[in-house]
């Protein structure tokens, strides 16, 4: 950069001044002292601060002996955040975290919680991380936000209100030195973390609290002290919740003239008035209740109704539907946006509603019931409509009609993805008889989807709901294919007794209303659930029962299920030939069909089969057939579990830096498909066979058992929604 400025070439008539601004291209802003402030008149938790101090002390113990991570739980509304709160300060005070304090809200005990993916990106951005440059995959996130911390000097992560330790795991640094303070509603001892359990204040120190909040506000305000009984009746009244106590100072010192014994009586003879200070709702309304007040209608109906929607971010489209338009009203979100009522969502075209603006908006819908049924079954349909197509496209087999919506397998998908948390919840809106008939195909189109993505609770979550729905409305063709639906994920899940009942009610249903498609898929998932138990007799029976009745039926596809599974079972038995023999058949159907995903299932197995009777090289290129499949149809577990198998068979004949190639591709696909255990074991089978060989005692680690896949159809598609067109 030159530091003149060059007039060259220019004609003036007159003085001339020359200036020059230089900028310098800034980095990305951290925040990395971002901690809320201290709650007002904070006392009676000494025991429990002096015990966080302990936890986060760095001198306090060597590497080895470090609490890493330090969980405070208690019931909502007890002060954990608080406390999480005050002992942050008090340590970054201490100079014990030189690299700062970053600060993140989970929320989750919210309908729909914040996902340690989400809190991985804006824990990144906080750390200096360019939006463009945050990974798109939640592990590979993890990976650069390690990375990063490693780079820092102690670093002090407090992860609020968190329902689940899958929500922190991915949140924890790699080093040592960097220290996490969790919050939650439930002892989070699967953390491996010191555990610091909050009950309610005692009756004094609540007092204390109601006397020095109030003096914060005003330190001449003597109302607690002189009324002792009165101000004891009122924290009993709070239940000695430190949120409620504050809400109550809040109410106090917005009007002076109001003596603690009235705010008592008050609240003691509204029952809305208390449950309101529990929560902290009420004080937040007046707050809203201003900017709404500014709206115009066609923007305050529009703030309304997204306030229905069921996820955690509205996409235009539903935006759309929701507000019964043929196009997304972009302006009247902008204009919200404007507001600060709304925000952009973390992906293209969605947006995001903060919680207690939403619980705004659905409260000025309350006694609007026309509305709010309208708004829900627009939306219901819709997604019934679209998720039906998504589904039609990944059922979808050369040979048949191409499916109209969506052209590609991965646009579905891409669907599915976007909208899978409204559609989670939609789902369970079916609990609702005005929404059952709805709300029912919409969870039984669901189930190819959650399988693909191994989203096994969710699937076991909608067909729970959809059971439990239409058995109240007497649907029991919906209800037996529900229950398919939840003995088929109940059994993936590894809950097999589980699904042992719900299969079982499922297939009696079915006999029961002359079902016989129905039937054979009962069948099917009872063997994959009475192999899991280990009763192989019956499992053998099950599946040989599903491939007859298809057979029968002509459902050429159930059937090549049906002999997969069966050669399953009969391996499981040490009847290998006829396992092999079953595979056969079962990859004769699936060519004769065209269903190449079948047909790689069942690659993968024979290759199980051929390993195991010693032909080796029959199984490779099994395996290699499989792989190929997988890959075309990106099922990244299925490429997983045929890489687990080609590096084991590799390693039978020595190949072990070959085998060692596939353990690390496998966990790469694992990754992918949302499997980290998976995906961890095939990392330590890597490292096992590069390790450098040293004399040891200990005997090799036995080789893990191949993997094999089971065939497990959801039931059959849904029959459609009368009268509601087509999407």
């Amino acid at each position: 950069m030159s530091d003149h400025v060059d007039f060259q070439g220019g004609k003036f008539t007159g003085p001339v001044i020359g200036k020059a601004e230089y900028k310098q291209q800034a980095p990305a802003p951290t925040a990395l002292d971002a901690l809320p402030p201290p709650a007002a008149g904070f006392t009676g938790r000494d025991q429990e601060l002096a015990r966080l101090r302990a936890a986060l002390d760095p001198s306090a113990a060597d590497a080895e002996q470090a609490v890493l991570v330090t969980a405070v739980s208690g019931l909502g509304g007890i002060g954990k955040t608080a406390l999480a709160v005050q002992a942050a300060y008090a340590a970054r005070e201490a100079g014990w975290f030189p690299g700062g304090v970053l600060f993140v809200d989970l929320h989750g005990y919210d309908d729909v919680p914040v996902t340690a993916d989400q809190a991985l990106q804006s824990l990144l951005r906080a750390l200096g991380v360019e939006p463009e440059h945050i990974p798109a995959t939640a592990d590979e996130r993890a990976a650069l936000y390690r990375s990063v911390l490693a780079g820092r000097e102690a670093v002090l992560i407090v992860a609020d209100n968190a329902s689940s330790p899958e929500q922190v795991r991915p949140l924890l640094p790699g080093g040592v030195r960097h220290r996490v303070l969790v919050t939650s509603r439930d002892r989070l001892a699967q953390l491996g973390a010191r555990l610091v359990p909050l009950d309610q204040l005692t009756p004094g120190a609540a007092y204390e609290l109601l006397d020095r909040a109030l003096r914060i506000a005003d330190p001449e305000d003597n109302r607690v002290v002189e009324e002792t009984d009165a101000a004891a009746r009122l924290a009993g009244l709070c239940g000695y919740l430190p949120l409620a106590l504050q809400i109550a100072v809040a109410l106090l010192a917005e009007d002076p003239g109001k003596s603690a014994a009235e705010l008592a009586g008050e609240l003691g003879a509204s029952y809305d008035r208390l449950a309101a200070l529990d929560d902290g709702d009420r004080s937040v309304r007046a707050a809203f209740d201003l900017s709404y007040r500014r709206l115009p209608a066609d923007e305050a109906r529009l703030l309304r109704l997204l306030a229905l929607a069921p996820g955690p971010e509205v996409s235009e489209e539903v935006a759309a539907v929701l507000a019964g338009e043929k196009e997304p009203p972009l302006a009247g979100l902008r204009a919200l946006a404007r507001a600060h009522l709304v925000e952009r969502g973390n992906d293209a075209g969605c947006w995001r509603m903060h919680d207690l603006v939403r619980e705004f908006g659905a409260g000025e819908l309350t006694g609007d019931v026309k509305t709010v049924d309208e708004a829900r079954h627009r939306l219901l349909v819709h997604y019934y409509h679209w998720a039906d197509a998504a589904d039609d496209r990944l059922r979808w087999l050369p040979g048949k009609p191409e499916p109209e919506r969506f052209a590609t397998r991965a646009e579905a998908l891409v669907w599915f993805d976007r909208e899978r948390a409204g559609l989670v919840a939609a789902a369970q809106w079916g609990r609702s008889e005005r929404y059952a008939s709805v709300a029912v195909r919409l969870a039984l189109c669901l189930g190819t989807y959650f399988e693909w993505r191994r989203h096994w609770d969710d699937l076991i979550t909608v067909s729970s709901a959809a059971q439990e729905a239409a058995h109240d409305a007497g649907d029991r063709k919906n209800e037996a294919m529900a229950l398919i639906n939840l003995g088929n994920a109940l059994v993936v899940a590894g809950r097999p007794e589980e699904s042992v009942d719900a299969t079982l009610r499922g297939r009696d249903l079915c006999r029961s209303l002359g079902d016989r498609e129905g039937e054979a898929a009962a069948w099917n998932n009872l063997g994959l659930a009475l192999r899991d138990l280990g009763h192989i007799d019956d499992a053998v029976d099950a599946h040989t029962r599903s491939r007859d009745l298809c057979h029968r039926l002509g459902d050429r596809e159930g059937e090549a299920m049906a002999w997969n599974n069966l050669g399953l079972a009969q391996e499981e038995a040490d009847r290998v030939a006829d396992g092999i023999n079953a595979y056969t058949r079962a990859l004769a159907l699936s060519q004769t069909i065209g269903d190449r995903q079948i047909e790689a299932t069942v690659w993968n197995n024979l290759g199980n089969a051929l390993e195991a009777v010693g032909r080796v090289d029959e199984a490779l290129q099994a395996y290699g057939k499989d792989l190929q499949f997988c890959l075309e149809f990106e099922h990244w577990y299925g490429a997983g579990q045929s890489l687990d198998n080609l590096a084991l068979a590799l390693g039978s004949l020595g190949h072990f830096e070959d085998a060692s190639a596939h353990y690390l591709r496998a966990a790469g696909a694992y990754t992918r498909a949302n499997a980290p255990r998976e995906a961890a074991e095939a990392r330590v089978r890597a490292a096992a066979l590069t390790a450098p060989e040293e004399p040891t005692d200990t005997p090799a680690p036995v080789a893990p058992p191949a993997r094999t896949t089971d065939s497990v159809p959801p039931g059959p598609p849904p029959p459609g929604v009368p009268g509601t067109g087509g999407p």
